[in-house]
């Protein structure tokens, strides 16, 4: 099995013990993003929407330095603050995934890191 680690500086650094994405056998798994601003290391001001945004804008900078996109996504999930933000969060993931969105799950996690309101991670093909 042949595995290499991501990393880009257009989207936030790794916060611990773990990377921003790994590619394995043409596959990447991405960790979980959430909306820090990639340059100060801070969450951005807003509310689910705008923070939606962000995670998803990091999301594809990790992608994208490993290769694909955010149309090779096969796989996601959404983890939330709060499932009563699910129509906002939904209202702007759609805007990011075409016609032919992935697979996708959405749970809501008792706390997020910083206290984001939404966090996403994807599997993409290469």
């Amino acid at each position: 099995m042949s595995k290499s680690i991501i990393q880009t500086d257009n989207a936030p650094a790794a916060v611990g013990p773990y990377s921003q994405a790994t590619v394995a056998n043409g596959i990447v798994f991405t960790a979980g993003q959430i909306a820090l601003d990639p340059e100060t290391m801070q969450m951005i001001v807003g509310d689910v929407q705008a923070q939606t945004r962000q995670a998803l804008t990091n999301l594809q900078a990790v992608l994208e330095a490993a290769g694909t996109s955010l149309d090779n996504v096969v796989k996601t999930t959404v983890f939330l603050n709060d499932m009563n933000d699910f129509g906002a969060m939904n209202a702007v993931y759609e805007t990011f995934f075409g016609e032919n969105p992935p697979a996708r799950s959405a749970v809501q996690a008792a706390a997020l890191p910083l206290n984001a309101l939404v966090e996403v991670e994807a599997v993409a093909t290469v």
